[in-house]
Formats: structure tokens, sequence, C-alpha cells
């Protein structure tokens, strides 16, 4: 309930903001000759806590449900992507990794395939007849020598 007082002006006329036709002129009360009545074990925390009765009573609670409704939102949204990223991480180690692996061991053995055939193409070449002819005959096999043009 509002209690209602009426102020007499004597006592208007005792507060240093008081506005008199003289003070309303001249400067010579400020705000820094005006002592403050601040306590000094006063913290930062009680003057927040004392701020909380500016506010009223709804606004409060409907400050206070929308952060609780968007703390439990965030909650959820953390926990359903986390369960999210462990079946990924799960389903990448039980299946891909193997897959990997193998496909490599895959890829060693085509490559050692691969290696050999061209081991045994070389053996071959080597094997077979040559495009120059063999002389058969000994006669042949002496080398000549080289004789320079034009002698």
């Amino acid at each position: 309930m509002v209690k209602v007082e009426i102020v007499e002006e004597k006592d208007v006329g005792a507060s240093p903001y008081a506005s008199s036709d003289s003070s309303r002129t001249s400067s010579t009360a400020s705000l820094s000759s005006v002592e403050s009545d601040l306590s000094a074990d006063e913290t930062f925390f009680d003057r927040l806590t004392a701020l909380v009765d500016i506010v009223p009573p709804t606004t409060r609670h409907s400050i206070s449900s929308r952060i609780s409704r968007t703390a439990s939102f965030l909650k959820r949204g953390g926990k359903i992507a986390g369960n999210i990223v462990w079946v990924v991480t799960t389903s990448a180690l039980l299946v891909a990794l193997p897959l990997a692996l193998s496909l490599e061991d895959e890829a060693k053995i085509v490559a050692q395939e691969k290696e050999m055939m061209e081991q045994q193409q070389g053996a071959q070449q080597m094997l077979s007849p040559s495009m120059y002819p063999v002389p058969t005959d000994p006669s042949q096999t002496q080398q000549k020598g080289i004789i320079p043009p034009g002698f």
C-alpha cells in the first residue's frame, strides 16, 4: 500500500539540492561538495542487489523465465549436438578406419603386382632375341678394325 505524505516547504529548504532563487543563479553548491551517504563496507554486489527493488516483480519474473528457457534450450541443443558428434565419431572409427586400412593394403598389393609384372617383362626382353642378328659364324664374331671414312 502506498502512503501519501505532505512535505512542508521548510523541510525542502534544508536539502542541498533545493531550488531556491539564489541557488539557481549561483553555482556555489556543487555535487562534489555534497557528502554522499555511501558506507565504506558496501560492495558492488550490494549495490546490484539493491537494484532488484527497482524492477517490478512481473518484469523480474518474465526476465527470469526467458533466461531459464534460453538456458534450457542451449543445454538441450548442446546435448543433441554432442550426441550427433559422438555417433559420427564412433561410426568413423568402427566403419571408416578399417575400410581405409583395407583400401591401403589393397593399393600396396596392386603396386607389388605391378612391380612384379614389370620385372617379368624386363626379364623376358633380356631373353628374347634382340633387334640385331646374332652372328653364328665364328669368323664373324671377330671384330674388325674401325676404319675412318676417306682412307
